[in-house]
């Protein structure tokens, strides 16, 4: 019995897949059920296949781990909306004054620059922060409070967005995927 025995076709049609354009960059990621769908439709062609097979009556198809589009797809550009959510996966749940890592239950957002002193709600001026930090900054600016940012809050980009939100890949996505 291989370590992978314990998974069942539910948690199978479950399973993250990268999804590539035409061009092979990376734009999305979906269920395996939908990407066995893609493929079936003809949209899709897998790229790396897992192990594990699906079968019916008539047809076995292995799991897919990549996929890519037939046809080149032109994706417009967006951007993420700023949640709570999307700013921990920005910041990868972790203070952005002492560094360490937190569960989401343990998080609050911070205002580099307060909303009561000109800050404004938006991606350049929040921050992942714990409790204990965001509550030593205060309604100060971190350099009046004496702490310092890990790093500079910034736009994330939908395809670093995309890699952070999907729980977990497999490693064959490592050669579709830059990280920064």
């Amino acid at each position: 019995m291989n370590e992978f025995a314990a998974v069942t076709v539910g948690s199978l049609m479950n399973l993250p897949v990268l999804v590539l354009n035409a061009s092979y960059e990376a734009i999305n990621v979906c269920s395996a059920k939908r990407a066995l769908k893609m493929i079936l439709k003809g949209i899709a062609l897998p790229e790396k296949e897992s192990e594990y097979e699906v079968r019916s009556a008539s047809l076995s198809m292995r799991v897919p781990h990549v996929i890519r589009l037939i046809h080149y797809v032109k994706v417009p550009h967006k951007t993420v909306k700023l949640t709570r959510k999307n700013i921990f996966l920005r910041d990868q749940y972790t203070c952005q004054y002492c560094g360490r890592r937190f569960p989401p239950s343990e998080l609050t957002i911070d205002h580099v620059i307060p909303i009561s002193r000109g800050g404004t709600n938006s991606w350049r001026n929040v921050v992942t922060a714990c409790k204990e930090c965001n509550n030593r900054k205060g309604n100060r600016t971190p350099a009046e409070a004496g702490m310092r940012l890990i790093k500079k809050p910034t736009v994330p980009s939908l395809y670093v967005h995309i890699i952070r939100s999907a729980k977990g890949f497999h490693s064959s996505w490592s050669e579709y995927l830059f990280q920064e």
